[in-house]
């Protein structure tokens, strides 16, 4: 039983959603081509999720094919990781300021960054780790770092930290400023990835997508659909969709990660020029022909002035960009509209609302914290979300996770309520770009709608959250709610597989609204 996220449309109007990077799109998205579609997910990958799929002659090249990418992952990452102490670049770190010869891979990313910081005029620094640990520090104190401290980080990022010689690929430090090879690493490791498991005979496409970071290579064209950045749940309506084909996608965004001090919200990405988190810009998403290019620009976007990004994009043959600010200007390259899909509207809130129903402007957020098994890759579990009414019958699907469908019976309370609707209906999978987020932790929201769109009466009713894995346990969670009360919030108690869960019943955001 290999985890699949999917989301299933039951009835017109339904919702069934998958989390993070699987949502369901119409039934337009075509399969990959020349073969089966395996898929599988994985928690605890780089620090956050990933899903792969394999367009492949049969399930044992599949398998292959996905051993091949999952061992190049984990190569890389031994070598890039600023997180694990054992790996090439924390040695190096760590080690003494005489020149090293190091691996092809480490050379070149550094060799990535000195062009980045050249083109992007410091927007984007391996250095800028100076500046994030001064705000993290600082966030621990709920202050924001002082102008005396934050000028001496910047001093210290505009500095020269190391020195390439390519004739013996060596590289020696010069300082001791804290380094970190983020911002298009991630999409430089999902690229070799995807080599590596195209090279193999039988397998004609690959989408793997890590952490709302995507390569789509091979004879196949995927569907994509782009986060709201103003909406924190994984079945929030995408603000954007696209089709690409052999083409690398990423997004960047101050609307996952952060610090809170004070009570305002600080970005995690920072302007190495200024030492400030970045503001105007709140989402960016690049589409690129090299992956590389497009986590690089995806993070530079989010530091640069929108007019500068324009600039450096033309630049680049083939990049297409889409930028949200944070007064909500959207803002589009000229080709973007070649890529686009219409997204489907989100149906008008209605007027005519009785006494006894639903506030429209309220909903219930779910948060789910999958259990973690630290440093290790873990296969995500079979998962559904869904809501009763006072008398136990259904009222809406609210999220499932799965991978194949023989193996649902084994979601015994959920195959019970659901199953024949789910086989009644229609499915489709595509990919989410996203800012990327913790792994294992997702965000669902319920706005009061049954399974065909329309509000529900106000009352009690029962959350019911399942799951079950492979060579794992079974666990069901289940909480009522009487909405006819004031806002709450409840912590259901962990089990093996869920490992913490939180029902929120609240005020929507404003944006939302």
């Amino acid at each position: 039983m290999n985890p699949l996220l999917t989301k299933i449309k039951l009835v017109p109007g339904a919702l069934m959603v998958c989390l993070a990077m699987l949502l369901c799109s119409n039934t337009n998205n075509a399969p990959l081509n020349a073969g089966k579609t395996y898929v599988s997910d994985y928690e605890n990958v780089l620090g956050t999720s990933l899903q792969i799929k394999i367009s492949a002659a049969n399930q044992d090249v599949a398998d292959q094919a996905e051993a091949k990418a999952l061992n190049e992952i984990d190569r890389l990452d031994h070598i890039l990781s600023g997180y694990n102490t054992q790996s090439e670049f924390s040695r190096w770190m760590n080690g003494s300021q005489k020149a090293a010869k190091i691996s092809p891979e480490l050379f070149q990313v550094l060799d990535l960054f000195d062009k980045w910081r050249k083109l992007t005029d410091g927007a984007l620094d391996p250095s800028a780790e100076v500046i994030t640990k001064l705000w993290k520090s600082a966030a621990k104190e709920n202050r924001v770092p002082t102008q005396i401290e934050i000028n001496e980080a910047v001093k210290t990022v505009r500095g020269t930290h190391y020195i390439l010689n390519a004739e013996n690929s060596t590289v020696q430090r010069l300082d001791n400023a804290p380094l970190i090879l983020n911002s298009f690493t991630k999409s430089y490791i999902i690229n070799k990835a995807c080599d590596a498991a195209l090279g193999l005979n039988g397998v004609t496409a690959i989408v793997l997508n890590i952490g709302g970071d995507i390569v789509i290579r091979g004879n196949h064209t995927e569907q994509v659909q782009i986060s709201n950045p103003k909406a924190d749940a994984e079945n929030d309506a995408a603000i954007a969709k696209v089709a690409l084909s052999n083409k690398a996608i990423a997004t960047s965004g101050n609307y996952r990660r952060g610090e809170l001090i004070n009570g305002k919200w600080y970005s995690h990405i920072v302007d190495p020029r200024s030492g400030t988190p970045a503001e105007t810009v709140i989402s960016s998403t690049v589409v690129a022909d090299n992956a590389s290019d497009a986590g690089a620009l995806a993070t530079a976007f989010s530091v640069l002035k929108p007019a500068e990004s324009a600039k450096l994009a033309a630049s680049i043959p083939g990049v297409q960009y889409l930028i949200f600010t944070n007064k909500g200007e959207r803002i589009e390259s000229e080709g973007w509209k070649s890529i686009e899909l219409p997204v489907a509207k989100t149906a008008a809130v209605a007027t005519d609302i009785k006494a006894n129903t639903w506030d429209p402007n309220t909903e219930l957020a779910i948060n789910i914290e999958l259990a973690e098994i630290q440093g290790f890759r873990v296969h995500r579990p079979y998962v559904a979300v869904w809501v009763v009414d006072k008398d136990n019958k259904p009222v809406r699907n609210i999220a499932l996770w799965y991978n194949k469908t023989r193996y649902l019976d084994e979601m015994h309370a959920w195959y019970r309520t659901y199953y024949q609707s789910f086989m009644d209906a229609n499915a489709s999978v595509s990919s989410t770009s996203s800012a990327t987020r913790s792994a294992g932790k997702y965000t669902l929201k319920w706005d009061g709608k049954d399974d065909n769109g329309k509000l529900v009466n106000r009352g009690t009713y029962t959350i019911y959250i399942e799951a079950a894995r492979e060579h794992g346990t079974y666990q069901l969670m289940e909480q009522k709610i009487d909405f006819t009360g004031g806002f709450k919030q409840v912590q259901l108690t962990g089990n093996a597989e869920i490992a913490a869960a939180t029902l929120d019943y609240r005020k929507k955001p404003k944006d939302a609204q």
